[in-house]
């Protein structure tokens, strides 16, 4: 999924993405109820992108091959699809993370559970003035994004890079005033994720999604001074199910094809960085 903000999620569309309420939803293939049988297609709720295209590609490339009938149902909010889950209108989702899941099961009274990990839109730090690290100068400013999954995410990002130390707790939920110690004397500068790529010539470096680096003409894996790591990263996205349905058969299909080396060469090769592979157990 793209990154639960304050008021909003973005979309990649979503990179960072419009977190409506609405139930608003179209099918790229049939609809109805999921039925239970190990013979009856499943179905998936997604988000167009990149969550929908993956499962596409999977459908149209690998599925039948693997004895498994795939509907793909694409949502437009970040509600539906774990609701729809949950009462079994579709067999599992596949568009967010868990520390959205988390809130959203301890919100809702639902119970949802990951299944495997697929994907990452991993967060980098961008510079027009900087080409590393050991480039950004002392008293620096830096751009991040102002919604709270994503800043605690690019604070935590800067951390893991050794620019500054966050003060013990901070988690997910860092922000400036989360700084315990800062040897560069950096500055932040809180935007909307969206006008971060945009910030790039008025700061000496930004904290951008990859989709909207995309977006920007930006290219993650090449541009980026750093990224944020896909292994056992808790933002990576993953299939999900209501619990007890992790051992259905079709569920172990298709959790197999998405971290499957096809599904791998997919995500690098269509989404040039801005979706990577986060391949595993979710974390």
């Amino acid at each position: 999924m793209r990154n639960v903000t304050r008021i909003t999620v973005s979309a990649l569309a979503l990179g960072a993405l419009t977190f409506s309420l609405s139930a608003c939803a179209s099918s790229s293939d049939g609809g109805g109820g999921q039925s239970k049988s190990a013979d009856a297609p499943l179905i998936v709720a997604a988000s167009p992108t990149p969550h929908a295209q993956i499962l596409d590609y999977v459908k149209d490339h690998l599925a039948a091959k693997a004895g498994l009938k795939l509907q793909v149902k694409v949502f437009s909010d970040y509600v539906t699809p774990n609701t729809a889950t949950e009462n079994g209108d579709v067999g599992a989702n596949f568009f967010q993370h868990k520390p959205y899941l988390d809130d959203f099961n301890k919100k809702n009274g639902t119970h949802i559970v990951p299944v495997v990990d697929v994907e990452l839109e991993p967060l980098g730090l961008y510079s027009h003035k900087a080409k590393s690290l050991k480039d950004l100068k002392d008293g620096a400013t830096i751009a991040v994004p102002n919604d709270t999954t994503n800043e605690g995410r690019a604070f935590n990002l800067l951390q893991a890079n050794g620019l500054l130390t966050l003060k013990p707790g901070s988690g997910d939920s860092a922000t400036p005033s989360s700084v315990a110690s800062n040897p560069r004397h950096l500055k932040f500068k809180e935007l909307e994720a969206a006008e971060l790529p945009r910030s790039l010539d008025d700061v000496d470096a930004a904290v951008i999604n990859g989709n909207y680096a995309l977006g920007a003409g930006l290219n993650p894996a090449k541009n980026a001074l750093v990224l944020e790591k896909a292994q056992g990263n808790p933002y990576a996205n993953f299939l999900a199910v209501k619990d007890g349905n992790q051992n259905d058969p079709r569920v172990v299909k298709l959790a197999k094809l998405l971290n499957s080396p096809q599904v791998k060469e997919y995500i690098e090769k269509t989404f040039k960085g801005a979706v990577v592979p986060a391949f595993g157990k979710p974390a």
